[in-house]
Formats: C-alpha cells, sequence, structure tokens
C-alpha cells in the first residue's frame, strides 16, 4: 500500500516508523525540515519537505496514488483541509485528526464524507475514555473490551498473597476454562507464555475472559475491589475536561489548575460534581489540606510527562489506591512501569491504534495498542477456507510471537484452548506482540 502521512509529529513519526517496518510504501511530509531528521538510512520510508495544503506539494508526493491520507499535523484545520483536497486529487481513503468532537456526531459523518474525510480521530477524547475505564476498574492496568464487551482484555499486576503465585500455567487449565492467560510481563519483557511458564509475584498478566468470569480476576491477583467515589485531577487540559464529563455525577472531583485565568474557564465549562482550585498538584502542603488521603484516585494530566509521573508517586505516599498517569515522552514510559505508577495514558499511542485499525482490512474490527506491553490485541472475523478453520487449533503453527484469546460464535464468547476448531465468521481475539499483527491477519483469509 502506499501511504502518505502529513506532519511528522509525535503520531506522525510513531506512525509512519510501524508501518516502515511492514515494508508499507510510506510518505511523511511535513513543513520543517527538522522534524524529518529522524528518518536516518535505517528507516525505508520517503520524507518531504512541504505543505500538505499546497496542490503542488500534494502532487509532487503523488497524492493520486495513495491508497491512504492520513493527516495529524497539530492544527485541526490544516488536517480537514488537506484531506479535502487530497479526496480530490484522488486519495482513495483520507483520515483526519481533530481536536473538535462535535465533527464525531453520528449526524456530522456524511458531511464530512461528502467533502472528503473518510474517517476522523480526537485523541483527547479517546484519552479521556480510557482514563475513566482506568478508574472504573481500579484493580485493573489495563482493560480492553472486544466483541461488545462479551471478551475482556485486561492486565492485572499480581500481589504476594495471589492464589496463582508460584504456579505453573498448565496446572490452572485443569479446572474449567474461565480464562486464558495471553501474555506476562516481568521485568519490562513481555513473553506469549506456555504452559511451563511459572507465575511470579510483581508479574503483569494479561487476561483475557468472558464479562460473566471477570469479576473473579481480582481476587485471583490477591487485589481487592473498590469503587471509585473521590478523585483529584492535576491539570486542567482538554483530557481533564473529557474526563469530568465522562465520570458519573455521583464521583466527587477535585482539579487543579495552576494557571489562575485558566482555572476560572474551567468553572464554566465542568460539571457541577467538579471542584476548581488554582494551586500545584505538586504542593505536598496543599495536597494534604484539601484531604489527599481521603481520596480514591489520583489523575496526573498535565502537559509535563514528569511532572504527572512525581505528582502520581507523591500520591502513591500519600496512601492514595489508584494512580493514573499521562505519559507522552516515550523515553519516561517503562520509568513510570518500573516505579509502580499505576495505569499510563499516552495519547499518541491511543491514537495509532486507532489509525492503524483503520488501515487494516475491514475484516479487523477492532485494534488496540497496549500501552505497557508492546503489544497489540485485535478481533478478526475467520474467513470460509482460511488457514485458521482447517484444523483444531493446537494443530496450527501461529506466527511467532502470536496466541488466539478467545471467540465469538453466533453471539456467544468462549474461550480457546487446543483442542478448539475454529469455524467460518469466529470473532476470534488475537493477542500479538511485536508487529506480529499482519503475519496473524493472513491466518484468516
Amino acid at each position: 500500500m502506499r501511504i502518505v502521512i502529513a506532519g511528522a509529529g509525535a503520531v506522525g513519526t510513531h506512525l509512519a516508523k510501524l508501518l516502515s517496518a511492514e515494508n508499507q510504501d510510506i510518505v511523511l511530509m511535513d513543513a520543517d525540515r527538522e522534524k524529518l531528521s529522524f528518518a536516518g538510512g535505517n528507516m525505508e520510508m520517503m520524507t518531504m519537505t512541504g505543505s500538505c495544503t499546497s496542490l503542488k506539494d500534494l502532487m509532487e508526493v503523488e497524492v493520486q496514488e495513495a491508497d491512504f491520507f492520513i493527516a495529524v499535523t497539530p492544527d485541526e484545520s490544516v488536517n480537514v483541509t488537506a484531506c479535502l483536497l487530497a479526496t480530490n486529487l484522488g486519495a482513495k481513503k483520507t483520515f483526519a485528526r481533530i481536536d473538535n468532537y462535535e465533527y464525531l456526531l453520528p449526524k456530522n459523518k456524511e458531511f464530512f464524507l461528502k467533502l472528503g474525510v473518510d474517517s476522523m480521530v480526537y485523541p483527547e477524547m479517546l484519552a479521556a475514555k480510557e482514563i475513566v475505564s482506568a478508574l472504573k476498574r481500579p484493580w485493573a492496568r489495563q482493560w480492553i473490551e472486544l466483541s461488545d464487551g462479551n471478551i475482556i482484555l485486561t492486565g492485572i499486576k499480581i500481589r504476594e498473597n495471589s492464589v496463582l503465585v508460584n504456579k505453573r500455567l498448565y496446572e490452572l487449565g485443569r479446572e474449567e476454562k474461565r480464562f486464558h492467560i495471553v501474555a506476562i510481563k516481568r521485568n519490562n519483557i513481555t513473553i506469549i507464555p506456555t504452559g511451563n511458564d511459572q507465575i511470579l509475584s510483581g508479574d503483569i498478566l494479561f487476561f483475557t475472559t468472558t464479562k460473566d468470569y471477570v469479576e473473579e480476576l481480582p481476587g485471583l491477583a490477591g487485589k481487592s475491589r473498590f469503587e471509585v467515589k473521590n478523585v483529584m485531577i492535576m491539570g486542567g487540559s482538554r483530557i481533564a475536561i473529557r474526563t469530568c464529563q465522562y465520570l458519573p455525577d455521583n464521583v466527587n472531583i477535585k482539579l487543579l489548575e495552576l494557571d489562575k485565568e485558566k482555572s476560572y474557564q474551567l468553572l464554566e465549562r465542568l460539571p457541577k460534581n467538579v471542584t476548581v482550585f488554582h494551586n500545584d498538584g505538586r504542593s505536598a502542603d496543599f495536597l494534604l489540606q484539601e484531604g489527599i488521603n481521603e481520596v480514591d484516585a489520583f489523575v496526573a494530566v498535565t502537559g509535563n510527562s514528569e511532572a504527572n509521573i512525581l505528582a502520581c508517586m507523591a500520591a502513591k505516599h500519600f496512601g492514595v489506591r489508584k494512580t493514573v498517569a499521562e505519559v507522552e515522552n516515550m523515553d519516561y514510559m517503562q520509568m513510570a512501569e518500573n516505579l509502580d505508577i499505576g495505569s499510563i495514558i499516552n495519547k499518541k499511542l491511543i491514537t495509532v491504534s486507532n489509525i492503524y485499525r483503520f488501515l487494516l482490512s475491514a475484516d479487523v474490527s477492532k485494534v488496540k495498542s497496549l500501552t505497557i506491553a508492546n503489544a497489540d490485541v485485535a478481533e478478526i472475523v475467520a474467513h470460509p477456507n482460511s488457514r485458521i478453520t482447517k484444523k483444531e487449533v493446537k494443530k496450527i503453527v501461529l506466527p511467532e510471537n502470536v496466541t488466539l484469546g478467545g471467540l465469538i460464535r453466533n453471539g456467544e464468547p468462549m474461550m480457546i484452548d487446543g483442542a478448539t476448531l475454529i469455524e467460518p465468521y469466529d470473532h476470534v481475539v488475537v493477542f500479538c506482540l511485536e508487529d506480529s499483527l499482519r503475519e496473524a491477519e493472513k491466518l484468516f483469509h
């Protein structure tokens, strides 16, 4: 496929690197030559210094030959205009990064299709939804719903008191198949385990299970469930605003914003259950004054990754049970994980996984990049006569770094084991490490 990406910021470069590793024909363009300097000799892509709203520059990158044109510059209006121009020049499909959730409303979809914008993504909205999901299930590091919520993939840190500690996976298979451990993350390395792998305290286990049994997982991991009723949010960003709007009305929210003028503006935009404070969330005296020790969850979503990490560490020190940090600096992701911050939100990884789903075939209905595991989980439909339907799972040679987590058949969820025979039109949950999703997809066609 020929893919033209406009905007060499964090999202554009991350997406370009991901796709170039798959030997796609990639062109990355940006008006700022310096942003394109990362593309060294080992990167299989073309770069072009130019404006994505210039007809001349779009013609120069041969946008008329593009299967996909993706505009992810920081400017929403530039992205929408660029998609309009690219469509009219002959690009087959277009995708725009936006900052206005109204554009995504169903009533506006046809309007943008007529303009020439096939799909859009609003990163702040996606990030806010991830935060709300993390607060609804504070015992989980990651939570992904597949097949309309019938199958759940969740990452949970295993405590010392867990009944799973020191057990090997084959020992768990003797009981009724209620869950499947698709991956183990230990010492910054994620593996797809075999039956002989042992579970240790401190591991992050990634489970797939059905909605009927998901509530058993916290107990298995040695954790107790609790409800988040009091939340403190540091930073009055767009993500913070959306999070406040998406949380239930019965949750008490304290929002801390350092900029005085902005804190007044926030008062007019936020629901009644939100109290806005003009203060720095890193001030220990202020946090104690405002009852940090009575808060169930602390969320740090300033534009500063270091500040967010430090604030969550402080909140943990004061006894807050659940913390969520926005960490946009990729260099800090591993450090934040090692510091036991809790849930980590990365806006660009969320956005890239959303765009990646758009680029895959129509039979891949959902793709999600796991922030803390360098992995993807996808829901793929099995075609009639595809290799995956020919024999039992234990007799199929899966690509390296790929495992199957569960399936939906005629609306009914079930776990997969070695004796499972996948049938045509089953919706199969596939877990992949290290960019192996496209290899896995070939089994289903």
